[in-house]
């Protein structure tokens, strides 16, 4: 059998060249932006980890050794790491915890009002706001510090709450519990009136009490939102830096993993050592990402 040959004529050709072209025009400043801003400082990161502290020598992997060798920079990841496992515990669960509480309650517009208005501020300004509030005076002065100030009032006795390395740690995590208490509250609220009503009235004639409505029903008809919340707190602790840089800037025991990377790039000039966390952030973010993402895409294709 004599096959047809399909000829495509020169004004066709010419159409899909010049769609070709304009089409490359348009993703073009998209292109251009990525490589400048995102795909050669990735690089260049990761290459100057493998160099020494003015990126003359290649050290290989010295710089990471370095990391999970010194006990300083152990101190930094144990400090990441309290601060992984407590914050998302106290920002989601406190979030998750408040949104079914007041869902559908006659005062839950000023509740979440409320605790979202934090999010309107800065890191910055809230560093700011909670050095006054865990203020510290001599005990033989009258207490500035709204903290100290309650303490003293029933009976009790100043501490330097930001200055004990002890407590440090978790006085800092108060303040991002503070901030993003709200946000979690206020997209696991919305995802809580998405639960249609027929099915919360039937697990209620069924005879499920409010801890197994709570546990069997509404969790895990929310659950998705959950782990979209939970991936979004994750990352942003693992980054966290500018509450710790403004309250205790990284002393009495609170440095964390990118403080230390500001402080080997700006004020110790170390290039290799600056680059190598932050390549160790980037690889610690990216299966959070990955994993959310994932999640996303098996969603949309159920629908």
């Amino acid at each position: 059998m004599a096959t047809q040959q399909v000829t495509t004529s020169p004004r066709t050709r010419r159409t899909r060249s010049s769609n070709y072209w304009w089409a490359l025009a348009w993703i073009a400043p998209a292109l251009i932006l990525e490589i400048t801003f995102f795909l050669y400082p990735l690089f260049n990161t990761i290459l100057l980890s493998f160099y020494n502290s003015t990126s003359t020598t290649f050290v290989g992997l010295r710089n990471y050794q370095q990391v999970f060798t010194n006990p300083a920079f152990l101190e930094v990841i144990k400090n990441n790491l309290l601060w992984l496992v407590l914050a998302t515990i106290l920002t989601v669960g406190l979030g998750l915890l408040i949104a079914v509480l007041v869902d559908r309650v006659k005062i839950e517009s000023v509740v979440k009002s409320a605790l979202f208005l934090p999010m309107a501020i800065s890191f910055v300004a809230a560093g700011v706001i909670w050095r006054f509030v865990y203020k510290f005076d001599p005990a033989d002065q009258p207490q500035t510090g709204l903290l100290n100030a309650v303490v003293t009032f029933f009976g009790g006795q100043s501490h330097a709450w930001l200055q004990d390395s002890t407590l440090s740690n978790f006085m800092l995590i108060l303040v991002y519990t503070w901030m993003w208490t709200g946000f979690c509250m206020v997209i696991i609220s919305a995802a809580l009136k998405g639960i249609p009503d027929e099915i919360l009235e039937a697990a209620k004639i069924d005879g499920a009490n409010r801890f197994t409505l709570f546990w069997r029903v509404m969790v895990p008809m929310i659950q998705s939102t959950l782990v979209v919340v939970l991936t979004t707190m994750i990352i942003s602790i693992l980054k966290i830096f500018d509450v710790v840089y403004i309250m205790t800037g990284g002393n009495y025991h609170t440095d964390v993993v990118a403080m230390e990377f500001y402080n080997q790039l700006f004020q110790f000039n170390n290039y290799g050592l600056a680059s190598a966390l932050a390549v160790l952030l980037l690889i610690t973010v990216i299966p959070v990402m990955y994993i959310n993402v994932r999640r996303i895409r098996e969603e949309e294709a159920l629908r």
